[in-house]
């Protein structure tokens, strides 16, 4: 029976870390739905075939036709993934085994949000790319509606147009509350949810459910997901620290925690890992739509009793009016009561619903509607005889 305090290296045990390796498995969307590949060194390079060998009619006597399938060869490179646990000083005085079952739930969460925000939205990733950075730089995304739906189906139909076979999805766990109200011509349900699995037009979904889903950016996301590769470095290791500040771990007062100040310890856990997505074209995404633009454009604009030329529009930002009167009234209303409105006379403000004072020729007034980014400028040109 070994304890902590007599190894502060190595490996944990096998039991333990088989079972971590499960649960992590078990709580990431992208390892549930990506192909899994073996490494047994940091680098792996994986045949993915671009093209296949094509097949011919042969009559008696003829010659068999032949043609290569065209292979490219990507390479998977794990990273190192760790987490840090403070502990008590007197863990070290319990088994290995012992603290690590106890530590195992932690060790495996921390792992599999890291893994899902990483390889799904480029998260804090080490990985050249994300999946959903494939999905955006080749254009295979769906602007929400208020029918999912439809998007969805307009999703599976953007990767079956490059070829492929939506067989999976991946999404937030906040939408499954709107699949359960989806039904098909005949009443049936659009989304099943099974004991084991959870199926979306009869294929599985996986809901991210640890907090690594990126709502600013997708919705959901299907494809094809042989061509999304996952790779994992069997063995988990581990290191004490007893010295070390964690940055990224904060105490109750906010600041970050002394290892040596507070008596405690660390136990640093690290797994290697890789991911790839090889046909960017065989996924797609349903993203949120844009926020409609702030209106700032005004519903009523008058100068006195002055007739405006041309008549009052919003859309229309330019006037010309004339005058005799010394002085005239200015009133601008917003048409969203958010707006705020800036008026001035050359370069001397007025406020709003105040009195003007022109001079003798021309005056140029402005009215300057803001929204928050929103912005529109009218001018009128009032000319003072």
């Amino acid at each position: 029976m070994s304890y902590l305090k007599d190894e502060l290296s190595g490996f944990i045990p096998e039991e333990i870390s088989g079972e971590i390796i499960k649960d992590v498995a078990r709580g990431s969307s992208i390892i549930r739905l990506s192909k899994a590949e073996e490494m047994k060194t940091d680098e792996k390079k994986v045949p993915v075939m671009t093209s296949g060998a094509g097949a011919y009619w042969v009559g008696e006597g003829e010659r068999i036709k032949t043609s290569g399938a065209t292979w490219i060869y990507p390479k998977l490179v794990a990273k190192k993934l760790a987490v840090i646990i403070p502990v008590t000083k007197e863990k070290l005085e319990d088994t290995t085994i012992n603290v690590f079952s106890e530590l195992r739930e932690s060790i495996s969460e921390a792992f599999y949000k890291t893994i899902d925000s990483a390889c799904i939205f480029g998260t804090n990733s080490p990985f050249e790319t994300s999946l959903f950075g494939k999905i955006s730089t080749s254009g295979n995304t769906i602007a929400a509606t208020e029918k999912i739906d439809i998007d969805v189906s307009d999703l599976m139909s953007k990767v079956e147009e490059n070829g492929f076979d939506v067989n999976g999805f991946t999404a937030t766990i906040g939408l499954k509350g709107t699949l359960r109200k989806l039904r098909d011509n005949n009443g049936a349900s659009l989304f099943i949810e099974g004991t084991n699995q959870k199926e979306f037009y009869s294929q599985p979904i996986e809901f991210v459910r640890n907090g690594a889903w990126d709502k600013a950016k997708a919705i959901i996301i299907g494809g094809e997901w042989k061509y999304s590769l996952f790779g994992l470095k069997q063995g988990i290791e581990f290191e004490i620290l007893k010295e070390a500040t964690l940055q990224n771990t904060l105490d109750s007062d906010g600041k970050p925690i002394s290892l040596a100040e507070q008596d405690m310890v660390a136990i640093k856990a690290t797994m290697r890992v890789a991911y790839l997505c090889v046909k960017e074209n065989a996924f797609a995404a349903v993203i949120p739509s844009p926020a409609p633009d702030a209106d700032a454009t005004l519903s009523g604009l008058s100068i006195g009793s002055l007739m405006l030329s041309p008549t009052f529009d919003k859309d229309v930002t330019g006037y010309t009016t004339s005058t005799a009167n010394a002085t005239n009234t200015i009133t601008a209303t917003a048409s969203d009561l958010n707006a705020t409105v800036e008026i001035k006379v050359g370069d001397t403000a007025v406020s709003n619903g105040g009195a003007a004072t022109w001079e003798s020729g021309e005056n140029i007034v402005t009215i300057k509607v803001t929204n928050g980014s929103a912005e529109k400028t009218y001018t009128i040109t009032v000319t003072k005889s």
